[in-house]
């Protein structure tokens, strides 16, 4: 191939982009692979053919019609993985509803804020998952709930809200049950939802996405069926999934890899989605890759090293493996000998990305040397461009560092509500500034080499110091805090945080957790916490984090 001289590369393609609907290319799927696996939840004891999930999909998709649920409206899920989970991710998009994903791990005080931001009209949620006590926590933020009529909700907090439905067969006041739910529709639905087919739009926004934010909130990225049908389409192809293959999926649905380098790359190609468990347990994926005979597995650096490391790993016949994605965190050489060789998985791709480009703009591929998949994020997937820049926004010669931008069908049509935030991040040419450094070499594979957000990697979540700060600057003895990433063998990287009291306060290490836990995501909970008087700074008075950073990683080794 040509050599580059600058740092901007076009992924190629012999084809089209996919410009459908979610909900027709489904249903095209299911017709062409009526009698394949389509839905393997093993903890639920759920086995679907295509033919059978389809049939499910509608039956929701008819009584959310029911409930009154129009195109636009917004549609929460949370919970942990789970059937019901694809259900609502397909069901919302033959309908036209805007699904959002609530990270299963929120607490009061996230859950608040997102259920605001969108202002969603339905919320379906799970019962509980390991501390979080879902129901619990609704009904604090909606004490109405208690003694209203299912879909007719009028709460204080929260005024959008007209209808909760849970999953599981138990009853619970003002809740509607999700099966009850799949029963609603009738034949006049049915009509209904045959007419949305042709009257949805593949530009329609079909997803809400919270990726943290550098200053404050969470912000929503707002993507459309054109970008994650295709994102996961590409996925799919890139692993070369056909009808005969199963995927492994331990990544969490509300995650861009659950929904779409999972879900929708295995919907796009007649594939079977396998899920072990609720969420990631390196055991039972061991014991689900065998007794499937999956061909593809996914997941973190971190999910990796823990099946990798199992004392049980010796135990499993994996030889069904041949691919899967990596992705959330650099993967260590080491590692990746290690998945080709004792996991079988020789045509193992690496992602790079983010939320707001529906997540990937990077890819390796199979015949990419062990030289790429280690050291670099691969190059632009098809139908995307990608180029480096400078501090002007000039592109910078091949090897030369600067910050990553991607221009193409994946980009999201916006954060949701936020035109400001919007404007700072895609740029009037329509390029997304990712906020990461990076560099290019000659035949445009990309070097991740810092991150100008300053955001944290723990296990594959992204953490962004800025939300967690602001959320400690609530406490009345908290003057001033700065958070901070240092390196975790096993996590990538841990929070940690510097704190400042008011004149006169005390606090300690335990206090600080206790006032974080059940209101914010626990792996935002800072791991390590130290109390200063003052912070390292440069002359012009700029707090030096790097400085911390360094003293901290200095002192956790003594």
């Amino acid at each position: 191939m040509k050599t580059l001289d600058q740092s901007y590369y076009c992924g190629a393609s012999t084809t089209q982009i996919i410009y459908e609907t979610i909900g027709v290319y489904f249903d095209r799927i299911c017709d062409q692979y009526p009698d394949k696996d389509a839905l393997i939840v093993r903890h639920q004891s759920v086995r679907w053919t295509y033919r059978e999930l389809q049939e499910q999909v509608d039956q929701l998709a008819k009584g959310l019609l029911a409930l009154g649920v129009a195109p636009g409206d917004r549609v929460g899920i949370w919970g942990p993985n789970s059937y019901e989970w694809v259900m609502v991710q397909l069901a919302t998009a033959k309908i036209g509803a805007i699904m959002v994903c609530i990270n299963p791990a929120y607490r009061l005080y996230e859950l608040e804020f997102a259920l605001k931001k969108v202002e969603c009209k339905v919320v379906i949620t799970a019962e509980k998952f390991k501390t979080s006590d879902y129901l619990g926590m609704l009904n604090t933020l909606v004490p109405e709930l208690a003694n209203s009529k299912p879909g007719v909700l009028q709460a204080e907090k929260l005024p959008h809200i007209r209808t909760v439905i849970r999953m599981g067969t138990a009853e619970t006041a003002g809740m509607l049950n999700f099966a009850a739910v799949c029963g609603l529709g009738g034949a006049d639905e049915g009509h209904q939802l045959r007419a949305l087919q042709g009257q949805l739009k593949p530009d329609d926004a079909i997803n809400i996405q919270f990726t943290s934010g550098t200053t404050g909130n969470p912000k929503g990225a707002t993507l459309t069926h054109c970008n994650i049908l295709n994102n996961g389409y590409l996925s799919g192809e890139a692993m070369q999934l056909t009808e005969t293959d199963r995927l492994c999926i331990p990544v969490p649905l509300y995650h861009c890899f659950g929904m779409v380098l999972a879900v929708l790359a295995c919907v796009s190609h007649g594939s079977a989605m396998v899920f072990p468990g609720e969420a990631f347990d390196p055991l039972a994926t061991l014991e689900t890759v065998e007794a499937e005979s999956c061909t593809a597995l996914h997941g973190v650096p971190t999910m990796f090293i823990t099946e990798l490391d199992h004392p049980r790993f010796d135990e499993f016949d994996l030889s069904s493996l041949r691919t899967g994605i990596m992705a959330g965190a650099p993967c260590p050489v080491e590692v990746m000998k290690r998945v080709i060789s004792e996991m079988h998985m020789e045509d193992i791709l690496i992602g790079y990305g983010q939320t707001e480009v529906s997540p990937l703009n990077h890819m390796t591929l199979p015949n990419d040397s062990l030289e790429r998949r280690t050291e670099t994020v691969g190059r632009a997937v098809p139908w995307v461009e990608i180029k480096i820049i400078d501090e002007t926004n000039r592109v910078v010669p091949i090897g030369e560092k600067g910050e990553i931008c991607t221009r193409g069908y994946s980009v999201m049509r916006e954060y949701w509500n936020d035109p400001e935030r919007t404007a700072e991040t895609i740029d009037e040419a329509g390029w997304l500034h990712s906020g990461d450094l990076a560099t290019m070499d000659e035949e445009g594979y990309v070097r991740i080499v810092g991150r100008i957000k300053d955001m944290i990697i723990r296990g594959g979540e992204n953490i962004y110091p800025r939300e967690v700060e602001e959320f400690l600057y609530q406490h009345p003895a908290i003057s001033e805090v700065q958070v901070f990433g240092i390196p975790h063998e096993k996590m990538g990287e841990e929070v940690c945080a510097w704190v400042q009291l008011n004149e006169g306060q005390s606090m300690t290490e335990d206090e600080l957790k206790a006032f974080c836990n059940d209101q914010i995501t626990h792996f935002k909970v800072p791991r390590h916490v130290r109390f200063v008087s003052e912070y390292p700074m440069t002359v012009t008075g700029k707090i030096q984090k790097f400085v911390m950073r360094d003293q901290m990683i200095a002192a956790l080794k003594n």
